[in-house]
């Protein structure tokens, strides 16, 4: 009868990665980000928070 609610976030990828260092863009892949204007939501852990905050040059969060 509980229901889990998972929190999530989504994120939208703004600018491409060519020319980004390899953690950058491995941060982008992990966030399962393909493409520019890609977005996808996300569960909202302190691992996701992090890849964001690292490319958030590159991405938008809402």
């Amino acid at each position: 009868m509980s229901e889990s609610v998972t929190k999530s976030f989504k994120v939208t990828l703004t600018k491409s990665v060519i020319g980004s260092i390899r953690e950058h863009r491995a941060c982008v892949r992990g966030l399962g980000l393909r493409r520019m204007n890609h977005t996808v939501e996300v569960a909202d852990t302190p691992e996701n928070r992090g890849m964001a905050a690292k490319v958030s040059h590159l991405v938008r969060c809402a």
